[in-house]
């Protein structure tokens, strides 16, 4: 299991995800496998952003791979975010057409003059590319966040919830209003950050299978361009003694 989050704002799209793959073994008992899987990557030739959630292992080798494979083999140096996500679930579905894998893919095109952001939500099974950042009945571009995964966490936090009042009626709570379209680039990476890391610190208190964890990975897509935020390193093993010189 996984869980990523994409957030968009006027001014930049940032995507987070955690790093921990988990296994099932025999169908009953799951592992954690690795708490440094990258499940956030950058295109760099097209500036786009692509997050991946669900099933981690497609024709035999991890999502990484796999996603390795379409940036060298299939993506076109004139594709834009749109045709990336199109042309990436066209490509996964044609061989992998039964595995329950999704995806974000994020970046800007132009239109005009104008650098508009556009977010999509792709899923292999469903063969669906949908784009969420925009409103289908006027076309306007939207703010907001979006996120996949391991949800229940993030959703209990911040979406409305029943309880019971005092004579047995049911009474609706709702949390106070994020403003999106007035949230700047760093309250956007730390609203990322925080919607990962409240999910791994809340289930690690609850009775379940930690199957979210490890490091954050942080990705920050502009119209002038992307940088990683944080992304873990591959690295060798820490001395264990003093340097003596």
């Amino acid at each position: 299991m996984s869980f990523v989050v994409t957030v968009y704002v006027p001014e930049a799209i940032v995507l987070a995800s955690d790093s921990r793959q988990t296994l099932t073994l025999k169908g009953k008992v799951e592992t954690v496998n690795s708490d440094f899987t990258y499940k956030t990557f950058l295109l760099p030739g097209q500036q786009v952003g692509v997050s991946t959630f669900g099933q981690a292992v497609l024709g035999g080798v991890s999502v990484q791979s796999q996603l390795e494979r379409f940036a060298e083999e299939l993506v076109e140096e004139e594709d834009d975010v749109e045709a990336v996500a199109h042309r990436l679930v066209s490509s996964l579905h044609d061989k992998h057409a039964e595995v329950d894998t999704g995806f974000y893919v994020a970046g800007y095109k132009r239109e005009g003059r104008a650098s508009v952001p556009h977010v999509y939500y792709c899923h292999v099974k469903k063969n669906v590319v949908q784009r969420r950042n925009v409103n289908p009945q006027t076309g306007d571009v939207t703010y907001g966040a979006t996120w996949a995964g391991q949800v229940d966490v993030i959703t209990r936090l911040l979406k409305a919830k029943q309880v019971v009042g005092p004579d047995g009626q049911l009474l609706e709570i709702t949390g106070a209003r994020i403003n999106w379209h007035l949230m700047n680039v760093q309250d956007a990476i730390d609203f990322a950050i925080y919607a990962v890391r409240t999910t791994i610190d809340t289930m690690r208190f609850e009775a379940r299978p930690k199957n979210v964890g490890g490091p954050i990975d942080v990705l920050l897509i502009t119209p002038q361009g992307s940088r990683w935020i944080q992304r873990k390193e591959l690295h060798g093993q820490p001395s264990l003694s003093p340097e003596i010189s």
